[in-house]
């Protein structure tokens, strides 16, 4: 049936319509809102306000699509704004958030790294938007501009909560070092969890209910340490993944 088989991927495509529709590109609004106040922030030295408005941007990002495909107000006007508003939330203001906490004392290696993050998030984005219909849905390719931001700027937001002082135990050159891996991780092919094959829909037990009140409680009993280190462990996991699929392909069949 060669008809059939013409069809079927069809039923996987996204229809996106050419209208502009309000309540999905209001949290868009909100999260380009949310990654300009971020860099007026560090342009004014308040760079714990400047990391928690990119989480802030994280979070209406995360919402704007859902709420798109929960209306069905899907529209490629929604999908082009969505990929600026991230350019600012995620590629430009990090990366500014960096340069003016710590990369600036590096000279010229400082904004070099900086670019390069800034560089990373558009180059992902531009691969992103061309390669949304062909890839596994289950994983991204090359670590994501939100999760990248939140590595950069919530290393930013614990400095600044515990008061370490920026020119102490090297901190110029740790920040050197994570503004290069998120921006090169980014552009990188390796495969990270999407969480986009979670059904929020189907019940659950209860334990499961209890295990995400036991992760707010944990985040609200330290945010900027447990943000963190959960944003760390997602940085890394893409690569321990890559290693033990390699390493698997290469194990000998009995």
């Amino acid at each position: 049936m060669p008809e059939l088989e013409t069809r079927k991927p069809l039923l996987n495509t996204v229809i996106r319509r050419r209208g502009i529709y309000l309540l999905p590109n209001l949290f868009t609004t909100a999260a380009l809102f949310a990654g300009f106040y971020a860099i007026v922030m560090a342009m004014n030295q308040r760079f714990d306000n400047a990391a928690i408005a990119t989480f802030f941007a994280m979070f209406f990002d995360a919402v704007d699509g859902r709420v798109a495909r929960l209306t069905r107000t899907q529209s490629e006007f929604g999908a082009e704004y969505d990929s600026l508003s991230d350019m600012v939330c995620f590629g430009a203001a990090p990366a500014l958030i960096m340069y003016e906490w710590a990369l600036k004392d590096l000279g010229r290696l400082g904004w070099i790294a900086a670019f390069v993050y800034c560089a990373g998030a558009a180059l992902r984005l531009a691969r992103f938007n061309t390669n949304i219909d062909v890839v596994d849905k289950r994983f991204f390719q090359g670590l994501p501009s939100p999760a990248a931001a939140a590595l950069v700027t919530g290393f930013v937001w614990l400095a600044s909560d515990n008061k370490i002082p920026v020119n102490a135990y090297g901190m110029p050159w740790v920040a050197a070092f994570l503004t290069l891996y998120a921006g090169i991780t980014m552009v990188s092919n390796v495969p990270f969890y999407s969480f986009k094959d979670i059904n929020f829909r189907r019940s659950v037990p209860f334990a499961v209910v209890l295990l995400v009140v036991l992760a707010f409680a944990l985040i609200s009993f330290d945010p900027p340490i447990v943000l963190f280190l959960l944003f760390i462990g997602y940085g890394v996991s893409g690569y321990g993944y890559w290693l033990w699929k390699k390493r698997r392909s290469k194990a000998p069949t009995p």
